[in-house]
């Protein structure tokens, strides 16, 4: 696989196995309860990440010393992708993984419209359009849920807000440094963020962010959390190294499939009639802004 074609394949492939394995982590996230803090969940999975990735980027010369405005940038993406991952695990203890993860797909929507406001890509009215079809799914979904579990049911989207942002500064970071690094340097500026919240609620009975010391199911569960996370996430930075992110998008929905069945196969969940109609006004709308762009970008240029 060493010509354009292998490495595109592979990136594919990575693509893949980021969309069924990441389901993992949230199915351990979700079997940890409140036996755990939200909060402890999110700071150890970060941990994991440092932990793991740090000595790797060290080791093959790939760290490098940041700046101040770079320091800054790492901790306000740590700081939007913990708010993210803190959310949508609080999700995860009242609601479906299918369920949350599809509201969460709304994503690719609020992502392709900060684009338009902040980095002044061109958005067209169909594509408008089709984020307001990929809004009224989540919508079909929210609406059973928030009947079910109150406001909770809208945390998936305030990751996906988070998320947004996250990826809009990891466009602008992601090519001026290996992806092994940036993702340790995340860790690195999570846990600066994470871990003096908690040591300053520690014992104060505020659920989310009070810790405590996991017994040995948990311990193992907050492993499975770290470990699948990092991999998923060192699948999806070398997927998009080796194949561009237009053709890599559609691919992400099989998340989907891969909750509805871990879902299933451990908890009994399955999306209701409604839920099921969301999922598929998500993933049609997103499949059509994907083909859009790829159309557009298939034009020639005008004439100087």
């Amino acid at each position: 696989m060493s010509g354009p074609g292998g490495k595109t394949s592979l990136g594919i492939l990575l693509m893949v196995g980021f969309s069924l394995i990441a389901p993992a982590m949230d199915a351990c996230a979700k079997l940890i309860g409140d036996a755990v803090a939200v909060g402890q969940i999110a700071a150890t999975r970060f941990l994991a990440q440092a932990v793991l990735l740090l000595p790797l980027a060290l080791a093959f010369g790939w760290l490098h010393r940041p700046g101040v405005r770079e320091a800054g940038l790492h901790l306000v993406r740590a700081a939007l992708i913990l708010v993210a991952t803190a959310f949508f695990f609080s999700a995860l203890r009242v609601m479906p993984i299918a369920d949350a993860i599809a509201i969460f797909f709304v994503e690719p929507f609020i992502l392709t419209l900060l684009g338009g406001l902040l980095l002044g890509e061109p958005i067209g009215p169909r594509r408008y359009i089709a984020c307001g079809i990929g809004f009224a799914g989540a919508l079909l979904i929210i609406q059973p849920s928030f009947e079910e579990v109150g406001f909770a049911a809208f945390l998936p989207l305030v990751t996906a807000l988070c998320f947004a942002f996250y990826m809009i500064l990891t466009r602008r970071m992601a090519t001026r440094m290996h992806p092994i690094t940036l993702q340790a340097y995340t860790g690195i500026a999570a846990l600066v963020l994470a871990v003096p919240v908690l040591a300053a609620f520690d014992g104060s009975g505020v659920g989310p962010l009070d810790p405590s010391w996991p017994g040995p199911r948990e311990l193992w569960l907050l492993a499975g959390v770290g470990l699948i996370a990092t991999l998923a996430h060192v699948c999806i930075s070398f997927a998009l190294t080796f194949a561009p992110a237009s053709l890599l998008a559609p691919i992400q929905y099989l998340e989907i499939v891969g909750a509805t069945v871990l879902g299933y196969m451990i908890f009994g969940d399955l999306p209701g009639p409604l839920a099921f109609a969301g999922i598929a006004l998500i993933v049609v709308s997103g499949l059509y802004v994907f083909f859009r762009e790829r159309h557009l970008e298939r034009r020639p240029a005008p004439p100087p």
